[in-house]
């Protein structure tokens, strides 16, 4: 199932906030992506209806499994592109924006293939 780019990125940051937190809400998302409360208010809202995220009465925002999944593809599709990028001598900056925008349009078989080579075969 394909999903909005900016739903991907949504739900890699709850992944990342997560983990670097241990809660998330959503004035927490607000901060880290740097949009409007209002924005993400109404994103949270379209991801709980498609099943991505549980929300709290207390407020938080707990991903679901089929919203982990997708944010754990896309944060390791992040974390090697980036890191690949940088051992290629692209700045760290613009190795995270440019691995972000490749992340999404990449395919499946094509990231594993890359992830292959550049891993030399051992993960």
């Amino acid at each position: 199932m394909k999903i909005q780019e900016s739903a991907e990125d949504y739900l890699e940051a709850i992944l990342i906030l997560k983990q670097t937190k241990g809660a998330v809400r959503s004035i927490d998302i607000a901060h880290y992506m740097e949009f409007s409360k209002p924005s993400v208010s109404r994103a949270m809202s379209l991801l709980r209806e498609n099943g991505y995220i549980r929300m709290e009465k207390e407020g938080w925002i707990e991903l679901t499994q089929a919203g982990r999944e997708i944010a754990e593809r896309i944060y390791e599709r992040h974390r090697l592109l980036t890191d690949w990028l940088v051992a290629l001598g692209v700045p760290a900056q613009t190795a995270a924006k440019d691995a972000c925008r490749i992340e999404h349009d990449i395919s499946g078989e094509t990231f594993d293939k890359l992830k292959a080579h550049i891993c030399g075969g051992q993960e």
